[in-house]
């Protein structure tokens, strides 16, 4: 078992327990994510806990990127690195870390990604960059999309949904196909976010997961109407 698996498997009854409770967290279509094989989870952004929830409702560990800054400041780089973390610099071209990134999804693993390249302030998902397009075509492993609503307010009710995983064989490698495919999980991740907004606004009932599919009702399953 590797380094990250153990420290998550000692985490998730201890650490990720006491999360779920603070923060409330309900997760929904959490059967999505493929048990095996390289994929990459790509995800919203706007706090530092985003993390840490959506490592809690990710029944396989993500292998995230964080900043090199992060990995400096002592004991948090340790822990983080021993969570599965690898380092990148910001706002200029990291040939390891990218790299790094396609060895994770080519070793079977699963990458996370915050696809926005950094924490969100206006409290909807932004813009998202063409790394999780890259590394998906490059690989030939598939996209999975997840939202994130609630850790933008600190409401204290947090809620994830996981989308279904999608694949891009008819994109060209290319930054154009980068674009395209990035343009489609952008689409695809406020489409999620849409929808959890709208299971807050019916009081989050269990169960429902979002709609599967990566088109058609904003809000999802026609069941919450």
């Amino acid at each position: 078992m590797k380094a990250a698996e153990i420290t998550w498997a000692l985490a998730r009854p201890t650490v990720g327990t006491t999360v779920a409770l603070a923060t409330r967290l309900k997760v929904y279509g959490k059967d999505r994510v493929p048990r095996t094989g390289g994929v990459v989870v790509a995800s919203n952004h706007f706090s530092w806990v985003d993390p840490v929830v959506l490592g809690v409702a990710s029944p396989r560990v993500l292998y995230y990127m964080a900043k090199v800054e992060a990995h400096r400041i002592p004991g948090v780089g340790s822990l983080i690195r021993c969570m599965g973390c690898f380092a990148v610099r910001r706002g200029e071209s990291d040939r390891e870390a990218v790299r790094t990134m396609r060895a994770v999804v080519a070793g079977g693993e699963a990458l996370g990604l915050f696809v926005e390249g950094s924490r969100q302030r206006s409290a909807v998902p932004g813009p998202i960059q063409p790394g999780a397009g890259m590394v998906a075509l490059q690989e030939g492993v598939p996209i999975l999309p997840v939202a994130i609503h609630g850790t933008q307010t600190w409401s204290g009710r947090v809620s994830i949904a996981w989308g279904t995983p999608m694949t891009f064989e008819r994109i060209p490698k290319g930054g154009r196909g980068y674009k395209e495919a990035s343009a489609l999980v952008e689409t695809e991740i406020r489409r999620l976010f849409d929808w959890l907004v709208f299971v807050h606004q019916r009081g989050r009932p269990s169960g429902v997961p979002p709609a599967a599919g990566h088109l058609g009702n904003p809000h999802g399953s026609s069941r919450l109407s």
